[in-house]
């Protein structure tokens, strides 16, 4: 099992990573489930169930749950396309074709796209032997109407599109043991980590078969020191802001003021 939040660059998700014994590799949640981005701790509960389901908690809150046959690549697909049969060669799939009995006006390919600009006109003062031979700007011509093309019609021998019928995959087979991810138990907890910052913390980890357990658990440890989390936090921030203004306040004083608010060298 691969579990939990992964932040890199625009990506933000939790990961839910499960290992198939028939396949032989980790198969990944196939629709992202998101994860929390703020600067505070956050419980990452995942559950996976004899019955086959699944569900993750964010803070003991249940945010995605479901069948892994679903959400999950465990099993070959029901149902495959009939490898017997294919496309008619005679099937019509052009819903729209030209109009036969539309043809292209006469003098439409002698039509130009750009004509002379027929308000400007050669200056008085060109001399053809200085500044060679006076060329007017050119427009777009109003008449033009582009590359002509025929209209097109409904196509009388249109079908619809042709859809490949579908029969039973012999390889398809149910895994009741979907849920068996690791056959002779999960037996170690290990981190993957890959980070450009420090202040990451792992703690209260805990792997059981109770959700129960798991729950009381945490309101045992991590919801306990949650609260303390946040005071600390908005301590921090306030000191930090409360220095930001003494620096402003010291940036902003002049010479007289250095003398009326000499404090010593501890200021």
């Amino acid at each position: 099992i691969m579990f939990g939040p992964d932040i890199c660059g625009s990506n933000k998700r939790t990961h839910v990573i499960l290992h198939s014994e028939d396949k032989g590799e980790g198969l990944l949640i196939k629709k992202d489930i998101p994860c929390e981005t703020d600067v505070f701790s956050h419980l990452y509960t995942l559950v996976v169930r004899p019955d086959n389901t699944f569900e993750v908690f964010v803070d003991n809150k249940s945010v995605r749950k479901g069948k892994l046959e679903d959400e999950f690549d465990f099993l070959e697909e029901k149902e495959i396309k009939d490898p017997d049969v294919t496309k008619p060669t005679d099937w019509v799939d052009v819903k729209k074709i030209p109009d036969p009995e539309d043809v292209k006006p006469e003098g439409q390919d002698d039509i130009p796209s750009e004509i002379p600009d027929p308000d400007v006109t050669k200056p008085d003062d060109w001399d053809d032997e200085d500044d060679g031979d006076w060329e007017p700007p050119m427009i777009d011509n109003p008449d033009y109407k582009g590359p002509w093309s025929p209209k097109m019609i409904d196509n009388p021998d249109y079908k619809g599109p042709w859809i490949h019928p579908m029969v039973p995959n012999p390889d398809y087979k149910y895994n009741d043991k979907m849920y068996a991810v690791c056959p002779d138990g999960c037996s170690h907890v290990g981190f993957e980590l890959w980070q450009v910052k420090s202040g990451t913390v792992f703690d209260d980890i805990i792997v059981t078969d109770s959700l129960e357990e798991a729950q009381k658990f945490a309101e045992e440890t991590f919801f306990k020191k949650k609260g303390g989390e946040k005071e600390m936090h908005d301590k921090a921030m306030a000191e930090k802001e409360g220095d930001e203004d003494e620096d402003d306040f010291d940036m902003g004083m002049d010479d007289d003021d250095d003398d009326e608010y000499d404090m010593g060298d501890e200021f």
